[in-house]
This record gives C-alpha cells, structure tokens and sequence, in this order.
C-alpha cells in the first residue's frame, strides 16, 4: 500500500492482504511466535523439521508454523537456521510494526484497481475501516476468504482464484 501510494506509476494494480490503511494493534500471536523463533535460533536447528517441533509449542496449525518456517535460512558462517531478520531486531520493533505511514488520505491516493482480500476471522481489516480505505484507494473491492490473519497460508486456493479472478476482470475492463 505504501510503494501504491508513494508511486502510483509502478503499479498496475495493488492487492493487500489482511492489511488495511490504518495504523494497527498486533495480536498478541506476534509475540507469540517471535518467541518461537528466538528458541528457534537459540536451539541451533539445522533442519526445518525440528524447527516445526519447537513451533508447536507456539501454534496448532502446521500452515502458519509452515509459513513463518519461511522466515528460516541457513546461516552464511553456521549450518544452523536463523531468521533472515534476527529475533532481536523485530522484537524491538514490535511496538510499531502496525502503523501505516500515511495519515491523511485527502493528502494522497492510489487510483488504480485495488483488491483487498480479507480473513472473516480477523480483526485487521473491520467493517469499520472499508471508508478509509476507500479514501486512500477509490477503486478498491474487497474479497472475503472464512479465515483468519494468514489468509495465503490458511486458505491458499481460495486466495488464488479470488486473485486470478480479480486479474481477469482486469483484462475485461
């Protein structure tokens, strides 16, 4: 939203995920798993299985361990895995990580095809907020997928065809 707003001419198009143009309070699932990633890294994991096993501790669903497993690369001195960003560094941003940089959208908008596609069952993009979205991107639709926050992980098909089918209508426009 931020590269659409600052540059409008490098895009096409824009779809945010689970993401809305407010300044934003994290769950405390954050936390949570940054907790499982310092351990992680702490513990000197070399494979991603007995990663996975030390963030079962932190989560239930093997999408959302699998997709914060992304996180995970091989050190370039070590054969143990450490997060591309180190723990330490994201825990000391933690407390800002949600806010949005832009404040007024009478200051500057996106006028492009916007697709925002949204969890049901998260609360970072309520009903709530669809006005100012529409003030910053004008153009803009919403998607719903029955999930929660980690809608690619969660519901990967459906996040697909919500997308291809938003590019298709595209080409019809």
């Amino acid at each position: 939203m931020t590269v659409a707003l600052q540059s409008p001419g490098l895009l096409r198009a824009l779809i945010p995920v689970d993401n809305a143009p407010v300044d934003a309070n994290l769950k405390g699932d954050f936390r949570k798993y940054l907790e499982g990633m310092r351990e992680i890294e702490e513990a000197g994991v070399r494979k991603q299985a007995e990663a996975d096993q030390i963030l079962k501790k932190y989560e239930d669903l093997v999408s959302i361990r699998q997709f914060l497993m992304t996180n995970l690369v091989k050190g370039p001195q070590s054969s143990s895995l450490t997060l591309r960003i180190p723990t330490k560094t994201l825990m000391l941003s933690l407390g800002n990580m949600g806010d949005f940089p832009f404040k007024n959208p009478d200051e500057t908008q996106y006028k492009g095809p916007t697709l925002f596609v949204r969890g049901t069952r998260s609360h970072y993009v309520a009903d709530d907020v669809l006005p100012v979205i529409g003030r910053f991107f004008p153009k803009f639709i919403v998607h719903d997928i029955d999930c929660g926050h980690w809608v690619i992980s969660e519901q990967p098909e459906a996040f697909r065809q919500a997308v291809v089918d938003f590019f298709r209508n595209l080409d019809t426009d």
